[in-house]
């Protein structure tokens, strides 16, 4: 059997020893609420990035996984894992001349956390299988596509069970059907209050050492490491679909909520990955925008507004950008640069790409498409190719996509599928006592 390297996960709060890779994925949470992030990041050889552009997705994304987790897992079960859960693709589709989007709503939730939640499920699986104790229940707040890849990712999943807590009245009918009509070991709980509200109840549940000496409990929002992994896969994919196309140099754009998308990508340009600038595009709820331009955090509650699940006032992975950073906000500047838009904005420019390019965009992935626009804008000499990503499939949000464009948007056959099933999902006031007392009754 191959020998497994000590590899140690320490948390950004730096107040815990380091911890394995099991413990890490499997708790979540550092027991002093930090984050866990690896005590190495180590770069691919040059080699690797001259010839990405020959290697399939899966056989690239097993590369990095390899790099990230650095002999943590077998080589011969990490591949299994990989290819397994990176089994559909993500397109980068010409928009204009000098932009791309990266569509990574090709799978089974036609969202990007699919990569993020098929990865950590099996990752979870796969230490589960190696213990015969009790079930794992997995704690996930969601302001909208989170729950709905998580669903989808850990449906069926001997050994584990998924509670998904989400903001009433706050997501689509969409993603709320696709959260809460799968059954089997899937459990939604509908919570009176805002996706923060949903965060704090489950991270308190984790602080919480009385429940957690009771039952096992995990996580699989992008504070979980295993989520944050295979997203930076799909950064590493649409380079090599640059380089295919000729295009050398690019830059990213990320419609940014709890920043665990971005914070995968920064991992993969610490990995050697050749990049120009990463773009965070916020909606309303712009506490890194305001950070960026004034070198103070300041937390905020959330405010809804159509690009849902970007909806978040103090995003959890701020702590990792701020660890990978040092705190240094000059830092910051150099490898990001950051823009907000609000609801009107958002609108315009789905209706402006479908109406100039005859492409349609979800709203979040309007959001990305601004902030390329305009940091191609703020950089005229700039040479890169602009890459913005694609979150969520229009069709998540027709009551927002059809009214701005008035046309019919195509529901892919599963969706539709999912619309004529009955909604299950428990009430819950916003309220840690009576969130305990439910827990602990399963």
């Amino acid at each position: 059997m191959q020998a497994i390297k000590t590899m140690k996960y320490y948390s950004t709060n730096h107040q815990v020893a380091p911890t394995s890779l099991e413990q890490a994925v499997m708790q979540g949470l550092p027991e002093d609420n930090g984050l866990y992030m690896p005590e190495e990041i180590n770069s691919l050889p040059p080699s690797f990035w001259e010839s990405v552009q020959d290697l399939s997705f899966p056989e690239m994304s097993y590369q990095v996984a390899k790099c990230i987790l650095n002999g943590t897992i077998e080589d011969d079960a990490l591949k299994t894992i990989v290819y397994d859960a990176i089994n559909f693709e993500a397109p980068l589709v010409p928009v204009t001349n000098n932009m791309s989007c990266l569509e990574l709503f090709h799978g089974p939730s036609l969202a990007f956390k699919d990569f993020g939640a098929r990865f950590m499920a099996r990752i979870m699986g796969h230490f589960v299988q190696q213990k015969a104790d009790n079930t794992l229940y997995i704690l996930v707040a969601t302001s909208g596509d989170t729950g709905g890849a998580v669903a989808q990712g850990f449906l069926d999943t001997p050994g584990i069970e998924v509670i998904i807590l989400y903001p009433s009245g706050k997501i689509s009918e969409l993603q709320e059907k696709q959260l809460t009509t799968l059954g089997s070991n899937i459990t939604a709980l509908e919570v009176s209050g805002v996706f923060d509200d949903c965060q704090d109840l489950v991270k308190k549940a984790f602080l919480d050492q009385s429940l957690r000496s009771k039952m096992r409990i995990s996580s699989a929002n992008s504070i979980n490491l295993a989520r944050l992994v295979p997203q930076a896969f799909y950064y590493v994919n649409a380079y090599a679909q640059a380089k295919r196309q000729g295009k050398e140099q690019v830059v990213f754009c990320v419609p940014s909520g709890n920043f665990g998308n971005i914070t995968a990508g920064l991992l993969a340009k610490r990995m050697g990955m050749p990049i120009e600038r990463f773009v965070a595009a916020n909606n309303n709820n712009d506490v890194f925008t305001a950070y960026y331009k004034s070198g103070e955090y300041h937390a905020r509650p959330s405010v809804a507004t159509f690009s849902n699940a970007m909806d978040v006032g103090n995003p959890s992975n701020f702590r990792r950008i701020m660890d990978l950073y040092k705190n240094d906000v000059t830092a910051v500047r150099k490898d990001m640069w950051a823009a907000a838009y609000n609801d009107d904005a958002t609108v315009a420019a789905i209706k402006e790409v479908y109406k100039t390019y005859n492409y349609v965009m979800c709203p979040h992935t309007a959001v990305g498409f601004l902030g390329m626009r305009d940091y191609f804008a703020a950089h005229p000499n700039s040479k890169a190719h602009g890459i913005f990503l694609g979150t969520a499939h229009p069709a998540k949000f027709l009551d927002i996509v059809e009214p701005a464009l008035d046309i019919k948007v195509d529901i892919p056959s599963n969706l539709a599928k999912l619309m004529e099933r009955k909604k299950e999902a428990l009430q819950m006031e916003v309220d840690y006592d009576a969130f305990k007392a439910y827990l602990l009754s399963r």
